[in-house]
């Protein structure tokens, strides 16, 4: 049966970063829609392990609008109880080489001139922070602004709250058409069911499909996945005690390279099980296992916790984070289209800055001044592809 609802704002995703976005814009007394083609965090936003991290971030707007989210996720996690599993545990990235410790020592004074806390760890020192940590490890930076959540749940206590706040979820609503009026305005979407949602305003938090519903509203918006997966140990012990990864991580999240890539990242859960990551390449939405990625993690671990050779990996998991070009999100209102804001492409860090995020789309909705300058993340900063020569 056709229907259709009017409200102020429609948020098309509900991930993490659509489920803040319907939470603040609720809360700022927005009528708020919120969508999704399918259940809360069914993709990429379930298929993440859940990090909210400063440290693997250089100083400048990505790193800026982390140090603001990493505020907001504390009240947050307040209001969400347990059951988001927050776990302000603190990260520590280490390196294996004095050349490796120099350098992310340079990495951490840099971030710490912009308002990090990064603590220098001596190798000596490394034990009581991680005892199972392998030996001959040369330093490390303890970074104890870095946390966890358990994405899904969170995910699904940011909506509870949206709709505490009088906002409506409509899941298994595919968005097929963005409505325009004559001036080029958004007039809201159209769904596969072929619902109608008459709004001034829309979000797109569509994550790996960003780019599709921006070209549904007539942009171009170079969102790519980048494809990813994680192994899941048999529940353990507390063996693991922080969010511990090797310095290569950060040049990995960084590159431009659309072939494989692993860095060990080992973490531990209030569950049980152990977190183990993170491989990147770009190979569209191939979902196949591959054995090359997972072995490489399992090494990758190993060499960090040698403990963890004897140890059963249950399952792996994978999932697509949202790729812009020059990996920074795109955050705010489309001089090409108004009323059309953007809130996606925020790769693997889309958990963490996620309120941020519906922070500054609010502000931008409602009339306020964003607490960060919006010039970093301008959804038309990607120039249209050159013209095939003829």
């Amino acid at each position: 049966m056709q229907s259709a609802l009017t409200c102020d704002v429609v948020v098309v995703g509900a991930g993490i970063t659509g489920a803040a976005c319907a939470l603040a814009a609720a809360r700022a007394g927005l009528r708020t829609a919120l969508l999704d083609r399918g259940p809360v965090a069914g993709g990429t936003t379930g298929a993440g392990e859940g990090n909210l991290l400063v440290s693997d971030k250089a100083p400048g707007p990505e790193l800026d609008l982390a140090l603001l989210s990493v505020g907001l996720w504390a009240e947050l996690a307040a209001e969400l109880g347990p059951a988001a599993e927050y776990e302000p545990k603190g990260g520590l990235v280490v390196a294996s080489s004095p050349e490796g410790f120099a350098a992310l020592e340079r990495f951490a004074s840099r971030q710490r001139a912009a308002g990090v806390a990064a603590q220098t760890v001596t190798a000596d020192q490394l034990p009581g922070l991680e005892p199972k940590l392998a030996p001959g490890l040369t330093g490390g930076v303890y970074y104890p602004q870095d946390a966890q959540v358990m994405p899904a749940l969170a995910a699904a206590g940011l909506v509870r709250l949206a709709r505490d706040a009088g906002a409506e979820l409509h899941a298994g609503q595919e968005v097929t058409a963005v409505l325009r009026g004559r001036d080029g305005a958004v007039r809201g979407v159209r769904t596969a069911r072929g619902h109608t949602f008459h709004a001034p305003a829309v979000v797109n938090a569509a994550g790996v499909w960003g780019g599709q519903l921006a070209a549904l509203a007539g942009v171009r918006l170079p969102v790519l996945p980048r494809r990813g997966f994680v192994l899941v140990t048999e529940p353990l012990p507390r063996l693991v005690r922080h969010k511990v990864y090797a310095a290569d991580y950060v040049a990995d999240v960084a590159s431009d390279s659309a072939a494989l890539q692993t860095s060990p990242v080992v973490e531990g859960t209030s569950a049980g099980p152990v977190l183990i990551g993170a491989s990147r390449e770009r190979v569209g939405f191939d979902r196949t296992p591959s054995l090359p990625a997972l072995r490489a993690l399992a090494a990758g671990a190993t060499r960090l916790f040698p403990f963890l050779a004897s140890v059963r990996a249950m399952r792996s998991y994978l999932g697509f984070r949202p790729y812009l070009p020059d990996h920074l999100p795109a955050i705010g209102a489309d001089p090409r289209v108004p009323g059309l804001l953007h809130a996606c492409g925020h790769e693997g860090a889309g958990i963490g800055l996620a309120p941020g995020t519906a922070q500054l789309i609010v502000r931008q909705l409602t009339g306020g001044v964003p607490a960060l300058d919006l010039a970093p993340f301008r959804p038309d900063r990607f120039p249209d592809p050159e013209e095939a020569p003829r």
